[in-house]
């Protein structure tokens, strides 16, 4: 929700734009929204931007660190130049969500797939620029989590054993997933996605969309993406297929 955004934006106007921020800057009790035992749930404008035109939905387990510190300099940056919170909110979904290295290897196994042409759009790297409005991004822990310090990974502890991270994912998600148009085209990136996305349809909690289950999380430490993808890639284009056609 965008006032999310507006209750934060003078601790954001604060930040200084002429250097990298760091997690000084960042990890600190004005953005902590929850702790509870060793996890530490904080804000990141990174989930603001909700776009109900979309076709396909990138879903991630949570914002790591890279991606919060993105974030909150291109949140900062656009105060600085005179945005409005829901021209910034815009800019830092497309900026920094999932930046790097994992938008290169998610666009390439996407373009073979053809779910470029089935767009009608050259490749799906636009997506993130020139064909923003096809695309939606998010987590199902949609703000950052960290454990014991470092990036929440999904595991330790298991989403179903931390109160915490259930209501953000059973909840949160959830909530933000029905304000989507039906049906959509659901990536989910890897197990511990794929099975909350697999949870809350089982429940009733979301509506039904095509899924891509089986999609290689595309981050570049995932060493067995390449031979993920190369034997679930005829099940993802038929998938694909009965979504278009």
């Amino acid at each position: 929700m965008l006032n999310s955004l507006s209750i934060f934006e003078r601790v954001i106007r604060d930040l200084p734009i002429d250097r990298s921020l760091t997690r000084q800057d960042l990890c600190v009790d004005s953005f902590l929204l929850q702790q509870d035992h060793e996890l530490s749930v904080y804000y990141s404008p990174i989930g603001e931007y909700i776009n109900r035109s979309a076709k396909i939905v990138f879903i991630g387990i949570t914002p790591g660190f890279e991606q919060m510190r993105i974030a909150y300099e291109e949140a900062a940056d656009a105060f600085h130049h005179g945005a409005t919170i829901e021209e910034t909110s815009k800019i830092v979904k497309y900026s920094a969500s999932f930046a790097g290295p994992m938008r290169r290897n998610l666009t390439v196994m996407l373009d073979e797939l053809g779910l470029n042409q089935l767009l009608e759009i050259p490749s799906t790297a636009a997506l993130f620029h020139t064909h923003q409005e096809l695309l939606h991004m998010t987590s199902i822990l949609r703000h950052p989590v960290f454990y014991r310090d470092k990036n929440y990974t999904g595991h330790q502890p298991k989403i179903d054993r931390s109160p915490l991270l259930q209501h953000y994912a059973y909840e949160h998600f959830a909530a933000e997933l029905n304000q989507l148009p039906h049906p959509v085209i659901l990536v989910p990136f890897g197990r511990v996605v794929e099975s909350t996305v697999r949870t809350l349809l089982h429940q009733g909690r979301i509506k039904k969309h095509t899924v891509l289950f089986g999609f290689p999380h595309p981050s570049g430490a995932n060493g067995h993406r390449k031979r993920q993808f190369e034997e679930n890639k005829d099940y993802l284009i038929k998938q694909l297929e009965k979504y278009f056609y």
